[in-house]
């Protein structure tokens, strides 16, 4: 290449650069007029916003300003999906197999109760179903279910293959979509959550028929979560989890909801009254949640009863999705 040609690549690359650059700045602009000013986007401006991000065209300033702007303004359903699609455009997903995939996010970790998302994957996997656990840790405080799984002696994977029946594997999120974990580690730099920490709970990384377990923490977002999985025609379940986390707390059965292509209906009424008593349960730390879920599933512990009830859920919902193909 002489030194023309290579000048000119460069001068390409700068342009490139900068229209990127001013583009993200342009949506910056209605979205950052604070919480009354602020506009929404359009579905297909938030995905091309949210491509620009994941891609890195965008600067560190201004992914932080994305950040903050969306934490004040808030996310309305139509920008989240428009979010969902830029990630599934870059999503190094799970290939279809012959069976639904159930999808587990996780990335709340155990702050007061232990975090027994590992054990409701593992319960599913012997009970036939293929399960997908994918997340990463969010917050050094907390211990997460890749710890757990760890001391399970069940490494993460490497890379994307098909599940069979009956297997329960773990993606790290970076090997989902490093872009997508870059946007969540920003929350160890402003010590504020950002669209990604609600995305993750929503989006489907698998190419074949699936069902993704989707949880909140605050009852508002369940109505807004709906209207998202609404929008992308989901088939999922959600529920209040437990501190944040797609397993069912295990001290009292919440309400379920479960989507069909997008279409909801409540599975689940959430339990009423006083707690009759209140199950064993370990301490918060990956070894002492390791040697429980080990206790439970050898039948030495029962299985706490809103879990169960939830498997049995999920095991529905996955027989309705295989008449549906």
């Amino acid at each position: 290449m002489d030194e023309d040609a290579a000048t000119l690549q460069v001068d390409a690359q700068e342009a490139t650069r900068i229209i990127a650059a001013m583009s993200i700045g342009n949506y910056i602009k209605v979205i950052g007029r604070g919480k009354d000013g602020a506009r929404a986007l359009t579905r297909e401006q938030a995905a091309d916003l949210f491509g620009q991000v994941l891609d890195g065209t965008a600067s560190d300033l201004e992914i932080g300003a994305f950040c903050l702007a969306m934490r004040i303004k808030g996310e309305t359903p139509a920008e989240m999906a428009g979010f969902l699609d830029a990630t599934e455009a870059r999503l190094h997903k799970l290939p279809a197999s012959n069976a639904a995939i159930v999808v587990l996010p996780s990335y709340n970790g155990a702050r007061k109760l232990p975090v027994l998302t590992p054990l409701l994957g593992l319960l599913l996997a012997r009970a036939g179903a293929a399960v997908l656990l994918h997340g990463s840790a969010t917050e050094d405080a907390r211990v997460s279910s890749a710890e757990v799984l760890q001391a399970l002696g069940r490494p993460a994977l490497s890379a994307m293959r098909p599940l069979a029946a009956g297997e329960l594997a773990h993606a790290p999120t970076e090997l989902l979509c490093p872009g997508l974990k870059r946007l969540l580690d920003v929350r160890r730099v402003v010590g504020l959550r950002n669209p990604a920490h609600s995305l993750v709970k929503l989006m489907n990384p698998c190419a074949g028929p699936s069902l993704v377990v989707a949880s909140y923490t605050h009852p508002e977002y369940a109505q807004s979560m709906a209207a998202t999985f609404a929008l992308t025609g989901a088939n999922a379940l959600l529920l209040r989890g437990t501190e944040g986390e797609p397993v069912a707390d295990a001290r009292r059965t919440p309400a379920m909801e479960l989507l069909h292509g997008g279409v909801a209906r409540l599975v689940q009424e959430a339990q009423g009254g006083p707690l009759a008593a209140l199950p064993q349960l370990p301490a918060i730390d990956a070894p002492a949640t390791a040697t429980y879920i080990r206790a439970v599933l050898a039948g030495d512990l029962p299985v706490p009863a809103p879990i169960a009830c939830q498997v049995q859920h999920i095991l529905q919902a996955l027989r309705d999705i295989a008449q549906l193909r």
